[in-house]
């Protein structure tokens, strides 16, 4: 059997190391701090929230960029028909019009990233930012009437905008921000109850960290009795739940200060915008156990999993 064809160095590898390069760059950091204070200073209220996306159940920027995005495009497809300047003028300005929202929704969400995923998103913006202001002069040339200029400056926006998307993409899959970092919870732990701990080694109103299946978990237990159980990693950015702090029936990360439900893993403040995977809790003769609560929908799969884990422990 041949071995794997070793990926050639050079050209292939170029980008990446290029973007390795700009996550441990750290010449922008003072004016990423000025500007990350800036955007958590603003007066968005609730509004906050709402450009997280928490009503969404995600980011709503990866969203909101499809309208300039697609209005842009659209318009560089039509500058290659002739007698149709008209309509590319209004997808231009309809494409400026809708990236202000996008860029809003995009700023709140990366005041609360990480710094290496910050440096990144520093350029993103850049990037987009370029874009706004070729699509502005294309714009401009259009109805002054300088058709040509008009669609030079929108095909050198386009390309800016590629350039950003490039970043945004290394942003969203590659740093993995904006995504739920607790999905993976009720995939790798088995159901069924799992013995945790004396009672005794849970202080009441103290946040306690214990591991199923090497998945972390958080332990909370009231002063009445009442235990809760919550996956510990925070689903934005995987902040440790445990040593944050517990108030009014719930705990808030202190990395980027999501606030989750303790009976039931709600998220009720952003930026998180998935809840966390909550555990049913029992004492036992004397010692908490927790069993994995199923998610919507999730019952047959909860069953085909323990019905798995009986089978391997019949096994051993």
């Amino acid at each position: 059997m041949s071995a794997m064809p070793r990926r050639p160095r050079g050209r292939q590898n170029l980008l990446l190391r290029l973007l390795d390069r700009l996550e441990g760059e750290p010449r922008a950091d003072a004016l990423i701090d000025a500007l990350r204070d800036g955007v958590r200073s603003l007066p968005l209220g609730p509004g906050r929230d709402l450009l997280h996306g928490r009503w969404l159940g995600h980011p709503v920027h990866p969203l909101a960029v499809q309208v300039p995005i697609g209005s842009w495009m659209s318009a560089a497809v039509l500058d290659l028909r002739p007698g149709r300047s008209r309509e590319s003028r209004l997808l231009v300005g309809l494409g400026l019009a809708a990236a202000a929202p996008a860029a809003l929704a995009g700023a709140a969400d990366w005041a609360e990233l990480h710094r290496r995923q910050q440096r990144v998103g520093l350029a993103h913006a850049l990037a987009n930012a370029a874009a706004v202001g070729l699509y502005a002069a294309s714009l401009a040339c259009r109805v002054k009437g300088r058709e040509t200029a008009g669609r030079t400056y929108g095909f050198l926006g386009l390309t800016a905008v590629g350039v950003g998307g490039m970043l945004g993409g290394h942003l969203a899959y590659h740093q993995a921000a904006g995504a739920n970092h607790a999905e993976e919870v009720p995939q790798v732990v088995t159901a069924g109850w799992h013995r945790i701990g004396p009672v005794a080694g849970f202080p009441a109103g103290r946040p306690v960290r214990r591991a199923v299946d090497d998945v972390p978990v958080l332990v909370v237990r009231e002063t009445g009795g009442t235990v809760h159980a919550l996956a510990e990693r925070c689903s934005h950015l995987a902040g440790p739940l445990s040593e944050g702090t517990v108030a009014d029936g719930c705990v808030r990360c202190p990395w980027h200060g999501s606030v989750f439900r303790l009976s039931d893993g709600r998220n009720v403040r952003g930026p998180a915008t998935a809840p966390q995977p909550a555990f049913d809790a029992r004492i036992t003769d004397g010692h908490v156990e927790v069993r994995l609560r199923p998610q919507d929908g999730d019952d047959s799969a909860g069953d085909a999993r323990e019905t798995a884990g009986q089978g391997a422990a019949a096994t051993q």
